[in-house]
């Protein structure tokens, strides 16, 4: 018999997600996890113990959501039943929501001899979930700096990481970022870690970029690159106190980037080598495949199944979506970050039919109250690239601003807070048979995405 406040937390989540749907505010994830919390706090371990495959949480600051998708179809290919929060919902409330919503009426979960959880969790959140999910591996994609409000700087992210891996058993399995060196020096002192990165030197500058957040050893010296990719992530080392990058098992090759909407790379995985069609963009997206194949890897799942799950990947919601509205194409492209925004600019300008784009700038609790982070963005290197270009959002004057010291041509340029308004008259003035780029911050994101979904007859993202 499961424990009776477990059972009772089990019905009172399921109902209230029931009435959330019916009200249509969305999929109840966060109404129903903080009802089940609140009248059982251990309803996550007692259900997350059942998990027959366990579970393995993936954390970071940029690609977190991509990485548990392609971990999630590689888990499915080998057979297992896969549980995730894939609405996004990566606070203890969503995961909570998650494994509530899967019990069945006896407050158990249901079916969990071969099911595997697969939980994506935000960067504060990750500190309190470890306990609670207790994981057989922990994949961490990368450090950038992220609302900044909320959560400070980079070093204080890392240290709560760190202090919290000081707690957890020694036999969790660490998934790190070789290149990003916030990440790769949790790995100091644990026995079992799969380290991933990217060879060579084609894709790559001398030096990081302005938009790096780790430029000092935590010795206090700074860093040394032979390579750097983007922002500080990269073939790193320290002159004062010899740390370095750690030879990563899991790499990529002659990475081919293409038209920003696919991606190739040569695989390989200790010995094992294999060819890589990516659906997805982007050299960010070339990491969160690596991640996916370590996390698999320390998983001992096989490596067919994650290769037919990369080659058959397709965009997770927000992400590298595409709708057709219209006879346009409209993609969305999330950016939330000075790091991330920057591969997003990168990748839509591998196209250059791509002339027409709005971005969205909120800033809700989500977003990060404080958005200064957008002239930390690169936008010159857009200049006079596009045609027609709009800003909305409720800080959709500062993006414009930002825009027009970024030297892009103002009389190109419509502005409009209500997104609703913006996007309809986007879609209008985009030509027939050309695309629209949407470029917006998370909670523009998801007003957007409903809106395209309507438009193009899509489901709601809480129900994919």
């Amino acid at each position: 018999m499961p424990d009776p406040r477990t059972l009772a937390s089990v019905w009172a989540a399921k109902g209230t997600a029931y009435a959330s749907r019916a009200l249509r505010r969305g999929g109840g994830t966060a109404a129903s996890g903080l009802v089940g919390l609140w009248l059982q706090p251990g309803l996550i371990a007692d259900l997350a113990a059942q998990l027959g495959e366990g579970c393995v949480v993936i954390t970071g600051t940029n690609g977190k959501t991509t990485t548990s998708l392609l971990v999630s179809n590689a888990a499915r290919e080998a057979g297992l039943d896969v549980l995730a929060n894939g609405s996004g919902s990566n606070l203890m409330r969503g995961v909570a929501s998650t494994l509530a919503l899967a019990a069945g009426s006896d407050g158990k979960l249901i079916g969990p001899q071969r099911r595997i959880g697969v939980f994506e969790m935000d960067e504060a959140a990750m500190t309190l979930a470890l306990p609670e999910l207790r994981p057989r591996a922990v994949v961490f994609t990368n450090l950038f700096r992220d609302q900044l409000d909320r959560y400070g700087e980079v070093d204080a992210v890392a240290s709560r990481w760190r202090d919290a891996l000081a707690r957890a058993p020694k036999g969790l399995h660490l998934v790190l970022n070789a290149d990003d060196p916030s990440v790769a020096l949790l790995g100091e002192g644990w026995e079992h870690v799969t380290y991933f990165g990217v060879e060579g030197k084609a894709l790559g500058h001398d030096a990081p970029d302005h938009a790096s957040d780790a430029l000092t050893c935590i010795c206090g010296a700074r860093f040394e690159y032979a390579v750097a990719f983007y922002g500080h992530v990269g073939h790193w080392r320290c002159p004062a106190c010899k740390r370095k990058r750690p030879k990563p098992h899991v790499t990529a090759r002659r990475v081919s980037l293409r038209d920003g909407r696919s991606a190739s790379f040569e695989l390989g995985v200790g010995e094992e080598k294999a060819t890589i069609q990516l659906g997805l963009g982007g050299l960010y997206n070339v990491y969160n495949a690596l991640a996916a194949v370590a996390a698999t890897t320390a998983l001992d799942l096989p490596l067919a199944a994650t290769e037919r799950a990369l080659g058959s990947a397709t965009a997770a919601f927000g992400r590298q979506e595409a709708f057709e509205v219209d006879g346009r194409r409209v993609e969305l492209f999330l950016g939330k970050n000075p790091a991330g925004l920057n591969q997003v600019l990168s990748t839509l300008l591998l196209d250059p039919s791509r002339k027409t784009a709005l971005f969205v700038l909120n800033d809700g609790i989500a977003d990060g109250r404080d958005v200064s982070w957008i002239w930390d963005a690169d936008f010159e290197v857009a200049a006079g690239k596009l045609d027609r270009v709009f800003t909305s959002g409720t800080r959709a004057a500062e993006m414009a601003l930002r825009l027009k010291y970024a030297e892009w041509t103002e009389r190109t340029m419509e502005v409009d807070p209500d997104i609703e308004r913006a996007l309809n008259r986007a879609i209008a003035l985009t030509p027939e048979g050309t695309c629209l780029t949407i470029v917006p911050t998370y909670t523009a994101m998801l007003t957007v995405r409903e809106l395209l979904a309507k438009r193009a007859g899509k489901q709601e993202f809480w129900r994919l």
